[in-house]
């Protein structure tokens, strides 16, 4: 009951005081412990890290940092919870090896506070997660030796994890699986396997002083637990002495602490009274109150079993003679404080960016929907414009074939005129020849008809059998002549289909028919800087004259002729981007006739 008094006396007064004493004494310039100073040095850049905004990857990797410090002093609570913060981010930038590492590292952290279950649950996720075989194998090795409470199957498991890391040199890791396996080894109570595997652990843990300690006081756990108590105190004392020459006052106490109870446990009352002794002043010259108060403890608890409470007494007034001198000198209450405080500070910042992301994350859902809400409408921009295109294109080259086929009827009217005209003359054979051309000429018409563009020799071919049919009807009239330049190739040039025609029928229906004897008809194609050049030259009444002698009706068709020629030229040109141009001139006195030049692009293809 007194022990319970003072104790909580002593918490009430030791917390109470330890914000004042921390805020007075963070002031002054000391020396901190490389332990504290690696974690706070590792909250700070944490902080720092969340405070600048830095690299989601980054701040992880500062998040495992501060795991790793925490783990080490203990803390394996907090310690999981960081990691959980890294694991989520690395999976949230589909970082796979980084994420199987750190669910690795979060179900040893889990494994060390006993949460069997919770850690069998991260490890399958590290192996599931892994990117390679290796790390595959040990995290389902590690999922299944918790599984299996059988230490035969648990030994399966870990001696299959020796091997893995030995071949790949991981001293850490292979320390792991030794001091794993000599728990195994305790489990069946095997103790001198337990201590050969702790000293195969402690091999490779030779560059950790840290974890090599840990490691000892675990082999003289076991010494102390199959009495063989000389062996455990050597170990301790040794312990005890390196901490004493490298000024480690912490390890020193602890170990004084352990050395302590093995003597209890061996019955050496008096000898681990004397050395918790030496702890506590040790702890209350160096400025070390809780590990002080650990040692108090201990103490009043082996004075109370022998029934010695004035020494109990004793030894509560005078921790609290040196309380006050105590608190001043023990950086590790600073350091709490100032890992308190940062911590502090790292939540606040971590709702602060999350609240950033979700404003971000709002903000980009926004602009993606604009975005998406702009691109559709450009899409949907394009696509009319181009249906568009596509239905003017079309209604162009309807415009086309009709302008084409108007030419037709007049042809057509003009040619049964010529039939009826040899039948009432009697000339049935020039009749019979007649109708045989003609029904040629208009198959070749009907077949090119749906064609813009058709190739020279046929547009020739279908020229040639237009003059021969005019010939015949008009054989005193005039002679034709069809010349091509060498340079042009009939079958790969294409010419504009039925372009020519209503200007040689122009010619010999309003400038031949009318001359005064026989008349000529010159149709010439060349090809002049890549560009080809058809003229049509007769030597008829010309221009001029003929419109004198024509009826109202005949104007009207010749005006509609030249606007449908010209009407096609120009669809031509806005549909295949040509550059056909026309030309109209009358021959000058003492010439008589009609010059027609139409030029285009030397063509090959559409």
């Amino acid at each position: 009951m007194m022990k319970t008094k003072w104790t909580f006396f002593f918490f009430l007064l030791l917390f109470g005081m330890k914000t004042v004493m921390a805020q007075d004494t963070i002031k002054k310039k000391s020396k901190q412990s490389q332990k504290e100073y690696n974690l706070n040095q590792a909250a700070a850049e944490l902080k720092k890290s969340l405070s600048e905004d830095e690299n989601d990857l980054q701040t992880a990797q500062k998040y495992e940092a501060l795991a790793k410090q925490l783990s080490a002093k203990g803390q394996y609570a907090k310690a999981e919870e960081y990691l959980k913060k890294a694991r989520d981010i690395y999976a949230k930038r589909n970082k796979k090896k980084e994420a199987a590492i750190t669910n690795r590292g979060i179900a040893k952290v889990q494994e060390s506070q006993n949460k069997t279950q919770d850690a069998i649950v991260s490890y399958e996720m590290a192996s599931q997660t892994a990117t390679d075989k290796v790390a595959e194998k040990i995290n389902y090795n590690d999922a299944e030796r918790l599984k299996n409470s059988a230490p035969e199957q648990k030994k399966d498991y870990i001696s299959s994890n020796i091997q893995i890391l030995e071949k790949e040199g991981e001293k850490e890791e292979v320390a792991d699986a030794y001091q794993q396996m000599a728990k195994a080894n305790i489990d069946r109570n095997d103790a001198k396997a337990a201590v050969e595997n702790y000293k195969k652990a402690l091999e490779n843990v030779k560059h950790k002083p840290e974890e090599a300690i840990k490691i000892k006081n675990e082999i003289a756990k076991v010494y102390a637990s199959e009495n063989e108590f000389d062996k455990a105190i050597e170990i301790n004392k040794k312990l005890i002495n390196e901490a004493k020459e490298k000024n480690d006052s912490e390890t020193q106490i602890v170990q004084m602490q352990e050395l302590a109870a093995i003597y209890f446990k061996q019955q050496e009352a008096e000898k681990g009274i004397s050395v918790l002794k030496k702890a506590y002043e040790l702890a209350i010259q160096n400025g070390k109150t809780i590990l002080a108060k650990n040692s108090l403890d201990q103490l009043i608890s082996e004075y109370n079993a022998k029934g010695n409470g004035e020494k109990s007494i004793e030894l509560y007034e005078n921790f609290f003679e040196n309380f006050e001198s105590l608190i001043k000198s023990d950086n590790s209450l600073v350091d709490s404080k100032v890992f308190q405080v940062t911590e502090d500070r790292i939540k606040h910042l971590e709702k602060e960016r999350a609240l950033k992301d979700e404003l971000i994350s709002k903000k980009n859902t926004f602009n993606y929907f604009l975005l998406g809400s702009v691109v559709l409408m450009v899409l949907l921009f394009v696509f009319i414009v181009k249906a568009l295109y596509s239905i003017k294109t079309k209604n162009k080259k309807i415009a086309l074939q009709s302008l084409r086929r108007e030419m037709n009827p007049h042809f057509i009217f003009n040619s049964l005129n010529s039939v009826n005209q040899f039948i009432s003359e009697n000339k049935e054979l020039e009749a019979n020849k007649y109708l045989t051309s003609y029904s040629n000429l208009m198959r070749n018409m009907m077949e090119n008809s749906n064609k813009d563009f058709v190739t020279l020799n046929n547009e020739v071919e279908q020229l040639k059998k237009y003059l021969d049919l005019e010939h015949l009807r008009f054989n005193e009239k005039f002679d034709y002549e069809i010349t091509i330049d060498d340079a042009l190739d009939g079958d790969a040039v294409l010419v504009p289909n039925m372009l020519l025609q209503p200007h040689l029928e122009n010619a010999i229906w309003h400038g031949l028919r009318y001359k005064e004897g026989k008349g000529f008809l010159k149709l010439d194609f060349k090809l002049k800087n890549n560009m080809v050049k058809v003229i049509v030259d007769d030597n008829g009444i010309g221009l001029t004259k003929s419109r004198e002698l024509k009826t109202t009706n005949q104007k009207v068709h010749e005006s509609r002729g030249m606007t449908n020629t010209r009407e096609r030229i120009s669809l031509l040109n806005e549909l295949y981007k040509k550059n056909i141009s026309l030309k109209i001139s009358e021959k000058k006195n003492p010439e008589t006739g009609t010059r027609i030049e139409i030029s285009f692009p030397l063509i090959d293809r559409i």
